[in-house]
């Protein structure tokens, strides 16, 4: 057997350097890092030695730079993905939200966080961890509960199965989501005599499980029955690339098609069998529809509660739920008649099995008079007065063209970019609400930048979410990947503010000027990102931030525009009711009220049947 004497790190970045996708491009782009004792000696000599063949970008926050993989993943429809690692200890718990992230979105990310010496000699080693009453166990094992697949790489001949499971994990689409590979750093500067084989070149296909015979016709005959069925796209119709299948057998076959945050864009918002966003955050359209549909077939969805109302959505006394899915914990949740398989495989012999069979179409004024409503909270105001979000959002939906990717993650930008945003092309819609997670926003733009160059990145982020994590975007001056960020200052975390609000309760501790202090907050976004090196400007009205959109788009470095918002001001068209739970007993007669609602909202639930 032929060998080569290489590191344990060496041979890490030797063997994910020869792992291919389908489209013969290297699966795991590179790697992001930032270095500490834990991996700046074996990882990163590795990756010196690699240089452009497995690339290395410096981040500035853990977290951040995890985000900016995550969300490369994510526009590259998982198809690749990025490194990431860090040193020991704070490092590498800082990327643990990333890996939460990552997991509940179903994406592919590898975590090669430092850990502590394998032979224990200096133990305790700078920034360990210690167990009291467990010796194997180090920070990183924080990550065991957000990892599809966790390993320890204690001796270096391990990487020869670990490696190849990280990869199966990483690419296989029902199994997908982050692998942790906690690093002994001790054992990465160690070398090993590795079979010349274990780094030939691999390629690894999408699989594309087709459906059950069974569940293919209990599907069919349930889509048939139905006289008022309704599909819900789900990010998994990315994921597949099924978008062509979707409209092919929507049109087919009459079935109208609502979107999750995570399927917005699989279909071109203006097709007539397009009703919108559904849910929490959806349009007038498709929430009718859904209230009265007797059958709901999920696409790619799990069914997250701002997808169903909290359940509450679908009133039909009749209703079911049919989940085509990829992944089996997915297809069988809350008793839903299961087709598990890839969606694409799926669509194209489900269009088959129903034959010439077409449901009712909706009426179309559902669609135009949803689109109005659009259009009007989207228009620019006539006065002087404080924008809202929605008003925002049409200004920047008219400063870009329809290949264009718009980026966001938590508050309330994403209820109005869901309801309100017109979807172009496939992925142009990149918002992060599996994980709703506060800071993604300009790492992730980054990453979408990063998988699609030729394409215009608009970000919009809320002050809020922008004070977070923004040290990301000197990583974009910095790498030549220009992105446009929009901040919309409202002064605080409105979105939870106006939550707080409707439950009955007095603003308190989420706007700025509510919470505790001693001198009023008073921070220059425009001057921030300018001296991170972005161009940035502040614009005082939606005609000024219309005109600085076009300055943005000529920019050949990243830009940011400042707008400052209405806290109070939100979309009122469309949505529903969504469970969160006001206490049972207060002095305070708002909360009571509020109470009473909760109860009877409760009453519509049905999570099962």
């Amino acid at each position: 057997m032929n060998t080569i004497r290489l590191t344990a790190a060496q041979a890490m970045v030797r063997y994910f350097s020869n792992q291919m996708n389908a489209n013969g491009e290297r699966f795991m782009a590179g790697c992001w890092a930032i270095f500490g004792h834990g991996n700046v000696a074996g990882l990163g000599e590795a990756l010196h030695a690699a240089g452009d063949e497995f690339p290395t970008w410096r981040g500035h926050n853990e977290q951040g730079m995890a985000h900016a993989a995550i969300a490369f993943a994510k526009a590259k429809n998982r198809h690749n993905a990025m490194m990431v690692t860090s040193s020991i200890g704070p490092g590498a718990l800082n990327m643990v939200t990333a890996a939460g992230l990552a997991h509940v979105n179903r994406l592919p990310v590898l975590f090669v966080p430092g850990d502590i010496f394998a032979n224990r000699a200096p133990d305790p080693v700078l920034q360990q961890v210690e167990d009291f009453d467990d010796g194997t166990i180090s920070a990183n094992d924080c990550f065991k509960p957000v990892s599809r697949y966790f390993d320890r790489i204690s001796r270096p001949e391990q990487l020869l199965s670990a490696l190849p499971r990280a990869m199966q994990t990483l690419t296989n689409p029902a199994d997908c989501g982050p692998v942790t590979l906690a690093f002994c750093q001790d054992v990465q500067a160690e070398a090993f005599d590795y079979p010349v084989s274990f780094f030939a070149p691999k390629i690894w296909g999408q699989r594309r499980p087709r459906p059950d015979v069974d569940e293919l016709a209990a599907a069919a005959a349930a889509i048939k029955a139905a006289k008022t069925p309704l599909i819900i796209a789900g990010g998994g119709v990315l994921y597949s690339g099924a978008e062509k299948e979707l409209l092919a057998c929507a049109e087919k076959h009459g079935v109208p098609v609502c979107e999750t945050q995570a399927g917005k864009s699989a279909l071109p918002w203006a097709n007539p069998l397009n009703l919108g966003s559904v849910g929490v955050t959806g349009a007038s359209a498709a929430n009718t529809v859904a209230e009265k549909a007797d059958l709901i077939i999920g696409i790619g969805t799990r069914f997250q509660d701002f997808t169903t109302g909290s359940w509450g959505l679908f009133k039909n006394p009749d209703r079911q739920i049919l989940s085509i899915n990829i992944t089996a914990y997915d297809a069988e949740k809350h008793n839903a008649i299961s087709l598990v398989g890839d969606a694409k495989e799926v669509l194209t012999e489900l269009s088959v099995a129903l034959g010439n069979h077409r449901a009712n179409v909706p009426d179309p004024t559902l669609k135009s008079d949803w689109i109005a409503a659009v259009d009007m909270a989207t228009a620019a105001p006539a006065g002087n007065a404080l924008p809202t979000d929605a008003q925002v959002i049409g200004a920047v939906q008219r400063g870009v063209d329809a290949q264009s990717i718009v980026v966001c993650a938590a508050g309330g930008l994403p209820g109005e970019l869901h309801k309100l945003w017109k979807s172009g092309a496939p992925n142009g819609y990149h918002v992060e609400y599996g994980f709703s997670c506060m800071g993604y926003e300009i790492a992730g733009g980054l990453g979408v930048k990063m998988a699609h160059p030729d394409r215009e990145v608009v970000v919009m982020v809320g002050d809020g979410s922008y004070m977070m994590l923004n040290s990301e975007l000197v990583t974009s001056v910095m790498l030549g990947h220009k992105i446009i960020t929009v901040i919309l200052d409202n002064r605080g975390y409105a979105c939870i503010n106006r939550l707080q609000i409707s439950t009955g309760a007095e603003s308190f501790n989420n706007l700025l000027d509510t919470a505790r202090h001693a001198v009023p907050s008073a921070i220059d976004f425009t001057a921030h990102a300018a001296a991170m090196g972005a161009v940035a400007e502040k614009v005082a009205s939606i005609a000024e931030l219309e005109e600085a959109m076009v300055r943005a788009r000529e920019s050949d470095v990243s830009y940011a525009i400042v707008i400052d918002t209405d806290p109070m001001q939100t979309t009122e068209a469309g949505g529903t009711w969504w469970d969160v739970a006001v206490p049972e007993v207060s002095t305070r007669p708002a909360v009571s009220k509020a109470r009473a609602a909760y109860e009877q909202n409760q009453k519509n639930q049905r999570a099962s049947d």
